[in-house]
């Protein structure tokens, strides 16, 4: 069988694809990019925001647990100028010497400490049976997405909305 002069396979036998092929392929990459790539913004500051808010209630729910095993009183303190908060009568697990401080600007939250209100504090103290002395709310926000946690006043329940 003769091979054609015309033979796709180039020069040196080996099949290969036309400048053309190449440049289609990279604007039909580029299009998908550009669709793609608003939404996996969106989706991490969704994610980021939802991962801040959990983490303060878990936090919230660990002060409040930690009041009532120890029977004395437990305090979050929020700090929006310095968006973090801090567990004032717990050693930081990694770090035992430290107060328990999580920083809402560090990875993986990205996020803003908005506000924290408790009765018009920025502080929240259960007793030592678990009640908060005040219900409130604390607001973050990561890329345009808001999550706020609630703290029931009364029962000392938390949930994010």
């Amino acid at each position: 069988m003769a091979i054609s002069r015309h033979d796709s396979r180039g020069a040196h036998g080996r099949p290969g694809f036309t400048l053309l092929e190449l440049i289609l392929v990279m604007a039909i990459l580029a299009v998908v990019a550009a669709i793609v790539s608003p939404r996996y913004a969106s989706s991490m500051s969704r994610y980021r925001a939802q991962a801040a808010a959990w983490r303060i209630r878990a936090d919230l729910e660990l002060a409040r647990s930690s009041a009532r095993t120890t029977g004395a009183s437990q305090s979050v303190v929020f700090d929006l100028d310095a968006n973090s908060y801090e567990l004032t009568d717990l050693a930081d697990s990694d770090r035992p010497s430290q107060t328990y401080t999580v920083a809402l600007a560090d990875d993986p939250y990205d996020a803003e400490l908005v506000s924290a209100d408790f009765g018009g504090s920025d502080e929240v103290t259960f007793n030592g049976f678990g009640t908060p002395a005040s219900g409130g709310k604390v607001v973050v926000v990561s890329g345009g997405v808001y999550m706020t946690v609630v703290l029931d006043g009364e029962t000392g329940q938390v949930s994010v909305e």
